[in-house]
């Protein structure tokens, strides 16, 4: 399983990473690992893991999924309604690529942890932090059990 990929102080780590990023944005940010992806496509992937997650229940529609099927070498980033109105297409295209380099030297974690960091400055452009900012989604990793 995904989950088994990671060291307790791996997925420590991770976390760490989330709340760090949510410091700097009322977005929020979602890892969710699994094995293998369910569809071809895999942001139809993404995008099914984003709405079982009910991330679309923020109240600013600010949530960001990072999806990651480990053993197919598959990953995606997907923002909320909210976030997709003020960027354009590209928005994720260099957190994709920091994450990619990592990935690419076996890196999990340190891609997954650059990738979160990175989604929560570019997050703090369009939704800064607000004082009455409350926690709307798990910082907990969700992990598929494929």
């Amino acid at each position: 399983m995904a989950e088994d990929l990671f060291s307790s102080d791996q997925k420590k780590r991770i976390k760490a990473a989330i709340q760090e990023a949510e410091l700097n944005t009322s977005g929020e940010v979602r890892v969710h690992l699994e094995n293998h992806c369910k569809t071809e496509n895999v942001l139809d992937r993404a995008s099914q893991m984003f709405s079982k997650l009910q991330m679309h229940k923020t109240d600013a529609r600010n949530g960001v999924l990072i999806y990651m099927a480990v053993k197919d070498h598959r990953f995606a980033i997907i923002g909320d309604a909210g976030i997709n109105q003020k960027v354009g297409d590209d928005f994720w295209d260099a957190t994709k690529d920091k994450m990619l380099a990592h990935f690419k030297n076996g890196n999990l974690t340190t891609g997954l942890v650059e990738g979160i960091l990175c989604a929560g400055e570019k997050l703090k452009e369009h939704f800064p932090y607000q004082k009455d900012d409350k926690n709307e989604l798990s910082d907990d990793i969700s992990f598929g059990k494929n």
